[in-house]
């Protein structure tokens, strides 16, 4: 265990590394940070002034290192528009994206597995059937449409009237398919509850738990087709197996092999396949958040490329990087837990 923490910790440290150069090279192509903090009427030589101080003319290696150096020490500097330390402006944002991220989640994994298994165990259904010409719809549509249609149906509503309103049946069917709207699609709303520092929570009332809901359906639309899938492609290979002909030639109960014998071998890819794509969900959060303009680390990463707030930018990223470490960390730990003959050192068991 503490050799694979320390080859991860290497692997962190090679990877914060790359981003940091990445963000760093591509910086003098966002624009001139100046030129958005001050305005047209300022003159040339104060310009010239707040670049000096902020060592903006500095060779790019001075200010890699500079940067680098005040890094190891926990200051990724200071953002250009806030006039606040770069981590304190995602630290008051964070919580936004990753309840976000957590509700999303908590859907795919609610839907995706019962769907999944059910359209394995039964194929041939008309609801499995349904399920997968339903999530080839969903893998095809992007997700800030699959945004507005939620703002349209369930925030404004649409009124159908397909069928004839003269008649009963018809009266009753526009109706059904119609929506009156009213949920919340714009921000976080005004029933926080603060938790810690900077941390306010949607989860802690109702009233903050419906902004939460709309966001968080179609951040997971992006993800819930493909678990499906997945789920559903693994656990039909699984049935296939000797072991599960073996446990059935036993008399063992059809539960037991779909439940515990088949599904737990079907996890483990998807467990592997699901860290990733998780820590995939905190970039796609930009577009989710730019429609329903919640106000977390992707709407935030856009405002700061908009402004050319270079230490925002920098600090978004390697954060970002952060997370994806330790969401495969914590991945491969699971997956060790999971199936005890993997051995995280990579010996075999």
């Amino acid at each position: 265990m503490i050799a694979f923490l320390t080859k991860r910790l290497m692997h962190a440290l090679l990877v914060m590394f790359i981003i940091s150069v990445i963000a760093f090279a591509i910086q003098d192509n966002l624009g001139d940070p100046i030129q958005q903090m001050v305005g047209q009427s300022v003159p040339e030589s104060e310009r010239e002034a707040l670049r000096e101080q902020f060592g903006l003319n500095d060779p790019f290696h001075v200010q890699y290192l500079r940067f680098a150096g005040n890094a190891l020490s926990g200051d990724f500097g200071t953002s250009y528009f806030y006039r606040e330390p770069a981590l304190e402006v995602i630290a008051r944002h964070l919580p936004a994206t990753l309840e976000l991220v957590f509700g999303a989640t908590l859907l795919i994994v609610l839907l995706s597995v019962p769907i999944g298994v059910y359209s394995a165990i039964k194929p041939r259904a008309w609801i499995s059937r349904f399920f997968m010409g339903a999530s080839i719809i969903g893998i095809s549509i992007p997700v800030f449409l699959t945004a507005i249609l939620l703002i349209q149906v369930f925030s404004i509503g649409i009124t159908v009237s397909l069928f004839p309103e003269s008649t009963a049946w018809g009266a009753w069917l526009n109706g059904l398919l119609s929506t009156d709207g009213g949920m919340p699609s714009f921000g976080r709303g005004q029933d926080l509850v603060p938790v810690i520092g900077h941390w306010e929570t949607n989860l802690a009332s109702l009233g903050g738990l419906t902004h939460l809901v709309l966001p968080s359906v179609a951040l997971a639309s992006i993800m819930l087709p493909l678990f499906i899938r997945l789920i559903r492609a693994e656990m039909m290979e699984v049935l296939q197996s000797e072991y599960v002909k073996f446990a059935r030639a036993k008399g063992i109960g059809v539960r037991r092999i779909y439940f515990v014998h088949a599904l737990k071998n079907t996890m483990l890819p998807v467990i592997t396949v699901g860290g990733v794509q998780i820590g995939t969900m905190v970039a796609y959060t930009i577009l989710t958040e730019t429609v329903f303009q919640w106000p977390g680390m992707g709407l935030m990463f856009l405002d700061a490329i908009n402004r050319a707030d270079i230490p925002l930018i920098v600090a978004y990223l390697m954060i970002v990087g952060v997370i994806f470490v330790v969401t495969n960390t914590l991945v491969d730990l699971i997956y060790g837990l999971v199936n005890p003959t993997v051995k995280l050192t990579g010996k075999p068991a």
